[in-house]
């Protein structure tokens, strides 16, 4: 890891996962949520965006003095003069290393902090600074995109199912289906319109599966997909 469990601090308005993170982190127990005054030089807050003015305004108690990171953004009224503040909306498989995140900078923030952003997030995996207005956008491709995956996954599973594999098996190999197809993906940094090209065969079996996925309209609905959680991202970020 990039930074000892003995240097990091953590701190949550509830008590229910002190014991499961107290072998990994030292921990604060601080209702209401606030950002505790140990937190220094650098502090991450993620929080529901109806409590971030509350969480936020435990900052006027002894810093965060460097930045803050939220997937929402924060009023600089909120926060104390010269606080410089980064937007990261990250996913849910950084809890494996195999994360994708971004982020933007915000009031105060520099190539120092975001090069330091970037630095200690990479061992979570792919992080990648973007304009703010991406921010949202990225909710809907990969924040809320997993989700959308682990339901394609348990269709491939539940088609193999009725099929007649047991369905332990089958859930394996749609997982390592999916890894394996985003890994070839990744490295050959093809688009994913000739990768699947190069699996079709005239007459063969995957042509005929793709034809029945194109007449279920997938690719409409999982753009629709995209767009109702962007749009959604953004009306939370106005409210």
């Amino acid at each position: 890891g990039k930074v000892p469990a003995s240097s990091i601090l953590a701190s949550a308005p509830s008590d229910r996962n002190l014991d499961a993170w107290r072998a990994w982190f030292f921990l604060s127990h601080s209702p209401p949520p606030r950002l505790h005054p140990q937190l220094l030089p650098h502090g991450f807050l993620r929080q529901h965006p109806w409590v971030i003015p509350t969480g936020v305004s435990g900052a006027s108690l002894g810093a965060p003095r460097s930045w803050h990171l939220s997937p929402i953004p924060i009023s600089p009224q909120l926060l104390p003069a010269g606080t410089k503040v980064l937007r990261l909306m990250p996913n849910l498989p950084c809890v494996v290393q195999a994360g994708a995140m971004v982020f933007a900078r915000g009031s105060g923030a520099g190539d120092g902090e975001a090069a330091l952003l970037k630095n200690l997030l990479s061992s979570c995996g792919l992080c990648e600074e973007v304009p703010e207005s991406y921010i949202n956008i990225h909710t809907g491709l990969s924040g809320s995109g997993v989700a959308y995956v682990y339901l394609f996954a348990e269709a491939l599973a539940e088609g193999a199912v009725k099929m007649g594999m047991p369905s332990g098996l089958a859930s394996r190999i749609a997982a390592q289906t999916l890894l394996g197809a985003a890994k070839v993906m990744l490295e050959t940094g093809e688009h994913p319109a000739k990768l699947r090209g190069d699996i079709c065969t005239p007459g063969g079996t995957t042509i005929h599966a793709l034809h029945q996925l194109e007449k279920g309209a997938l690719r409409a609905t999982v753009m629709n997909a995209v767009e109702a959680a962007t749009n959604r991202a953004c009306d939370m970020a106005e409210d």
